[in-house]
């Protein structure tokens, strides 16, 4: 079995590309590698500099691997489709760029993948977890997020050998179970794959290892997170914006929260998982001088419970 872990930038903060805060992308990738990582996401679309050659340098300086590039944007408004479609081609371009990762034997579609989320929406954050009270996009608002799923995964596909993986995420409009079911319905794995995040599971009210296991034929990759149960419970008591809750602490790292890694470890040898894993833990970019110290617990957790990141 081969389970590899993989960072993110979001675990230094970095979300919201325009936030002022932002660390170096340069110390993202000397930290992401002195904690003993081997891949990485390239975070959102404009934060590592894609047109300029000498990031793949940088990379290969470090020994670093990409593992999937991210769109994380408004997919619901028409307005957005043509700047969707300039990431896509941005983001594969560079991704094809890079040197291939190692073989993945048994996976439908190896990566690196592309990985599609809809941004987080002020009038859905201050819901984020909240299923009964968050608002719900209507018939034609639904079918536009669809399609424009549709168009940039048959886009990657097609022009660059990309998968596309749609990632549920709190605060945006696929979050809750009858949303990703929904999806599901809409979306043919044929089009584009599912990248659960344990995290966000959680933290929507869903079991992150009944979800696994249900929606394993469906699942090209995963995220994980963990869950702080204390500033949880106050956050959801509350109804704190989504990043406010990051800014509180309501991630932390890998193995000191409430997800069971344990039973989470044991389900992926049932089904056969074999493939990338990558850790996020969001916070407010102000706190990324305790990201070292997060993600390098977080990669030990997992290597003492079987995980590799030996890529």
């Amino acid at each position: 079995m081969s389970m590899q872990i993989a960072s993110a930038p979001c675990c230094w903060g970095v979300d919201d590309v325009n936030n002022p805060h932002l660390p170096p992308w340069q110390k993202v990738l000397d930290e992401a590698a002195q904690a003993g990582y081997q891949g990485l996401e390239l975070g959102p679309y404009g934060y590592l500099p894609l047109a300029q050659g000498r990031l793949g340098e940088k990379l290969e300086e470090r020994g670093l691997k990409v593992v999937a590039g991210t769109i994380f944007d408004d997919l619901v408004d028409p307005a957005n489709r043509s700047n969707l479609i300039r990431q896509t081609h941005e983001i594969c371009t560079f991704l094809k760029q890079l040197p291939e990762l190692s073989n993945q034997p048994g996976k439908d579609y190896p990566a690196p993948y592309l990985v599609l989320i809809d941004h987080v929406h002020g009038e859905r954050s201050l819901y984020a977890g909240h299923s009964d009270k968050a608002p719900r996009l209507d018939n034609v608002q639904w079918d536009t997020l669809m399609d424009h799923i549709r168009i940039i995964a048959e886009l990657a596909s097609r022009e660059y050998g990309i998968r596309a993986v749609i990632h549920p995420h709190a605060g945006g409009y696929i979050e809750f179970e009858d949303e990703i079911l929904q999806l599901m319905a809409d979306i043919s794995y044929d089009t584009a794959g599912l990248c659960l995040d344990t995290g966000h599971l959680y933290y929507s009210g869903m079991d992150p290892v009944t979800w696994i296991r249900d929606h394993a034929d469906r699942i090209d990759y995963l995220h994980f997170k963990d869950i702080e149960p204390k500033v949880f419970e106050n956050v959801m008591a509350s109804q704190v914006d989504f990043f406010d809750a990051c800014a509180r602490g309501v991630m932390c790292p890998i193995g000191e929260g409430v997800i069971d890694y344990e039973a989470i470890y044991q389900l992926l040898q049932e089904i056969g998982y074999q493939g990338y894993i990558t850790i996020e833990q969001e916070r407010d970019p102000r706190d990324a001088d305790g990201s070292l110290a997060d993600v390098t617990a977080s990669l030990e957790y997992l290597k003492r419970r079987g995980f590799q990141n030996e890529f």
